[in-house]
């Protein structure tokens, strides 16, 4: 079986995010990237079923700030190939982003046919979980998303998966493969990796770097930002007390005085 994860590198929000002189965007200058929450959980479930099936695991990135250092501890932790994208503009907008690992993945030699492929469902940054639809779209794969449990056939052929509802509804799905799966949670927490063993994998294995397809498709984003500022402080809440009457009276004038009703 062959397995192909993509990771994505996001802003880390722990740290202080400032913004770009533009005010359209992030500044850059300084800021701290991670892999998804998200895609490590992908990482972690390919892993999973390459112990349960056998095959090989491969991880692909675009190029970014720290991405080695990911890209490191997943072979670390049993992927068998890490894969970097290089030379795409950097801040793509996730439609761009899908389309440019969409053509890598289905023209670099080695990377299809894969079995499965498994992307985080979203990032910070991309709440939507837009990348693995859009990559299923370009390579004509059926996708599911919000997946919390993934098995696999004894011939390999399909793919049982749970997806998760809004209130705590799941279902299970039959799906034929190839196909795209965005996975929101492994069925064990993300396995960690010692530091020693990731500098270890950085002397016995190699980041394989391939050029950006091009030129890349560009697709012109359904949203725009026109700006971006950071959250000011505001005045505190006011306490409402009192009779029912009275509290219902006191937010409709609230209400009213903001044009809200």
């Amino acid at each position: 079986m062959k397995i192909l994860v993509v990771l994505k590198m996001a802003p880390d929000v722990v740290e202080e995010l400032d913004i770009a002189p533009s005010g359209t965007a992030l500044d850059p200058r300084g800021q701290r990237m991670v892999v998804s929450e998200s895609d490590e959980h992908a990482l972690e479930e390919a892993l999973i079923l390459k112990e349960r099936h056998g095959g090989k695991v491969t991880v692909l990135a675009l190029d970014a700030p720290d991405v080695d250092e990911v890209l490191f501890a997943a072979l670390a932790k049993g992927a068998d190939r890490a894969i970097k994208i290089k030379g795409a503009a950097k801040g793509l907008a996730t439609s761009v982003a899908a389309d440019t690992l969409a053509q890598v993945i289905g023209s670099e030699l080695g990377l299809t046919p894969a079995d499965l492929i498994l992307c985080g469902v979203q990032a910070v940054d991309d709440l939507d979980g837009l990348i693995a639809p859009l990559i299923a779209c370009q390579l004509g794969l059926p996708f599911l998303g919000i997946v919390t449990g993934l098995w696999v056939d004894a011939p390999g052929s399909r793919a049982f998966a749970i997806k998760e509802y809004p209130g705590g509804v799941r279902g299970e799905f039959e799906v034929a493969i190839p196909a795209v799966f965005g996975i929101q949670a492994a069925e064990r927490p993300p396995r960690y990796i010692p530091v020693a063993k990731v500098r270890a994998a950085m002397k016995s294995h190699a980041i394989e770097c391939i050029p950006a397809p091009l030129p890349v498709n560009a697709v012109t984003p359904l949203i725009q930002v026109l700006a971006m500022r950071k959250a000011t402080l505001a005045p505190r809440a006011e306490i409402l007390e009192g009779s029912p009457d009275g509290v219902s009276a006191r937010v409709c004038e609230i209400l009213a005085g903001r044009d809200l009703i």
